[in-house]
């Protein structure tokens, strides 16, 4: 089975020893994905449909790198940091989503990596 990588370039890849997304076979694995913009500072603090959206367009951006795009998506998993702004969250899940809507979950966690992040999402794709 061949595996691929894909790197989003942010330092804390190495530091941390981790990749963006994994490609094994016809599986895509995106790891937690924080609402970063491309200065590495926290996107839209405090503004939970921006930050969850900034995750979705970097979600994208590795499943394009790995052969794929978002309607191969059959997993999310979004991890909060205040659960009351779930429609917020969904909102923006949906529209990314909507047509082809995977499995996912919304879970609430005590903190993120940067006190301003709000939100996280990971993704599992399967191409077929």
């Amino acid at each position: 089975m061949t595996i691929r990588r894909a790197f989003s370039g942010v330092p804390w890849e190495q530091q941390v020893g981790y990749c963006r997304a994994v490609r094994a076979g016809n599986w895509i694995m995106v790891s937690g994905t924080a609402p970063v913009g491309d200065d590495g500072k926290t996107w839209a603090p405090g503004d939970g449909y921006l930050q969850a959206k900034r995750c979705i367009e970097i979600i994208e951006k590795a499943l394009r790198a790995l052969g794929a795009d978002l309607s191969d998506v059959v997993r999310t998993r979004m991890y909060v940091t205040d659960i009351s702004r779930w429609e917020d969250y969904g909102r923006a899940h949906a529209e990314a989503f909507g047509t082809n809507p995977p499995a996912t979950s919304m879970v609430e966690v005590k903190a993120l990596i940067d006190p301003q992040m709000l939100i996280e999402i990971e993704a599992d794709a399967v191409l077929g």
